[in-house]
């Protein structure tokens, strides 16, 4: 019993011993606060780290903008050009009969252009009522046909002019146009040259390049028109060689045997007088 007790007393002791050290010179020492500001040093250290990096990163990412932004100096001296400029037709109007033409296929008025082609073409006169009921079926076929091939050329003809005048009559808004786009590019001033700028600098090009693509198909389309006319007559005059080459060569057997059946007739009919 004697000896349980000494332990108590011993153990209660080195307790005691203990918490004096831990309060000595008022300083307390706790094992969880201390863990706890080590982790959180490590954290802050991290942090550091990370800003380290984040800095780093926008710093190139600044440089690079830095150097996307600068643009090329002088560059109208560098790289501008001159390109030829639209002309409109002009003609002598000996007869009166041109002007209509020349205002139409440098306007592009529908009006206009009709005017003018009537006047400057040799007019299509039409078959009367007898003319039509006097001819048979092939030529019946034939005098539609060319009429026919006539009346389309006049259209696609036209029609091209209007296309012509049409380009050639905003000929000076897209110049206009394309030479604001020009003075843009090569301009150094700042607000004309951030990203936002040159790619809606882009975008107008762009947009007159599909314009001009849509011109140039409209021309392309009247040419292929007129071709296709003019194979279309091509096709008539051979038609017409080999349907009259049928035709010559059916009434010439018919007309030999005409002949040839006369001819027996006639001699076995034969007496001398």
């Amino acid at each position: 019993m004697k000896r349980k007790v000494l332990v108590f007393a011993l153990v209660m002791g080195l307790a005691v011993g203990t918490a004096s050290a831990q309060l000595g010179n008022g300083i307390v020492y706790d094992p969880t606060n201390y863990h706890n500001a080590l982790l959180r040093y490590y954290q802050l250290q991290q942090h550091l780290i990370q800003l380290q990096k984040s800095y780093a990163k926008i710093t190139s990412q600044l440089n690079l903008a830095m150097r996307m932004a600068a643009f090329i100096r002088n560059m109208p001296a560098r790289y501008r050009a001159v390109f030829s400029q639209w002309r409109n037709v002009t003609s002598l109007n000996t007869f009166g009969n041109t002007g209509s033409w020349i205002a139409g296929i440098n306007s592009g008025l529908l009006p206009t252009i009709n005017t003018g082609y009537q006047l400057s073409t040799t007019q299509l006169l039409p078959y009367s009522t007898d003319h039509l009921s006097n001819m048979d079926a092939s030529e019946l076929s034939r005098v539609q046909s060319q009429y026919a091939s006539v009346e389309l050329a006049d259209g696609a003809n036209v029609n091209a002019m209007a296309t012509i005048g049409s380009i050639r009559g905003d000929a000076d808004s897209v110049q206009a146009q394309i030479a604001n786009l020009e003075q843009d590019s090569f301009s150094d001033d700042p607000n004309l040259n951030t990203e936002v700028s040159v790619l809606n600098k882009i975008n107008a090009a762009t947009v007159l390049t599909l314009r001009t693509l849509q011109d140039s198909n409209k021309l392309l389309a009247s040419l292929l028109e007129e071709q296709t006319i003019l194979a279309k007559q091509q096709r008539e005059a051979t038609a017409n060689s080999i349907d009259a080459d049928i035709s010559r060569r059916a009434n010439l057997s018919g007309n030999i045997s005409q002949v040839t059946s006369t001819l027996t007739d006639s001699l076995q009919n034969f007496r001398m007088p």
